[in-house]
């Protein structure tokens, strides 16, 4: 099991300097760097290959994390903006392979947050994320991308998959209609999971099997080990199922900018948001849940 970070713990916009987070993780004791999948059709060939190195200097792997735009929403009902995102999906799968980059998790079936003022329809998004996901799988075994985590979200973020037997059955149907999307797999979020299951252990073994991709935070958005999350049961079930794959977590606790408005993040969650104190609560969180699910 490897142990990760998300980059956007110490921002307020969905862009960062991947180097120099590259460089802080690696010393603060990580694995892996979750970077944005946004900024990066915007990185010149010689940049991505800069950060593919700075990543093997410092044997850091990075995976990408992608709250899809409206316009790069692979379920949307209008087929022009489904041919957008396929083609947005193409570009970004080769920008990863060129990172080095094999796993991808997110909202990928649909759009990062949902626009509730506009009705939403389940039945359709899903049947049209289905099948735009099986074409996803088959791409992106193209370009090496071992995993696309369909990422199960709290109500108020997506409508589409809120529990993980939404995510396993999807991944199935998935699977079903193109046999080369065994990249496809159940991404699963502690904080998502606080809202919506009534066992996070069970919802876990739900996904068995077809688990792909593992994010932590706590209930309130910090730090793992600064909450209420109940991190023996997450093990055990992690345990039970084989899970040995990444484990990210992926903190919010500063206000302000687009992350914060994105994340509904209304005051700072913790006294100290000076860098140095962020980076002390991460080291702490990571030797803290190395213990815990290890």
């Amino acid at each position: 099991m490897k142990h990760g970070i998300y980059y956007a713990y110490w921002e307020r916009e969905w862009k960062g300097d991947y180097l120099r987070y590259i460089r802080k993780v690696a010393d603060l004791g990580f694995d892996i760097l979750e970077i944005a999948a946004g900024p990066l059709p915007e990185y010149t060939k010689e940049q991505l290959a800069e950060l593919r190195a700075c990543a093997e200097a410092h044997k850091i792997r990075l995976t990408v994390g992608y709250g899809p735009a409206p316009e790069n929403n692979i379920a949307s009902a209008d087929p022009k903006v489904r041919e957008h995102a396929l083609e947005f999906y193409k570009d970004l799968f080769e920008r990863m392979e060129k990172i080095g980059a094999t796993l991808i998790g997110g909202a990928i079936y649909s759009c990062w947050p949902i626009d509730y003022s506009k009705p939403v329809d389940k039945k359709g998004d899903w049947e049209r994320g289905v099948e735009g996901i099986a074409k996803l799988g088959r791409i992106g075994a193209d370009h090496g991308i071992e995993t696309i985590g369909m990422e199960v979200l709290n109500r108020f973020e997506n409508h589409v998959l809120n529990t993980a037997a939404e995510g396993r059955r999807f991944v199935e149907s998935v699977r079903q209609s193109e046999p080369r999307a065994v990249n496809v797999k159940v991404m699963l979020d502690t904080f998502h999971m606080n809202i919506e299951e009534q066992s996070i252990g069970n919802a876990i073994r739900t996904a068995g099997d077809l688990l792909g991709h593992f994010h932590t935070g706590e209930c309130n958005r910090m730090v793992p080990g600064q909450g209420r999350t109940p991190w023996r049961e997450i093990h055990d079930a992690l345990e039970d199922v084989g899970y040995d794959g990444a484990v990210v977590m992926e903190p919010f606790v500063i206000p302000g900018g687009t992350v914060g408005q994105d994340i509904r993040i209304w005051r700072d969650l913790v006294e100290d948001t000076s860098e140095e104190a962020l980076d002390q609560a991460a080291g702490a969180a990571l030797r803290f849940q190395r213990y815990m699910l290890g």
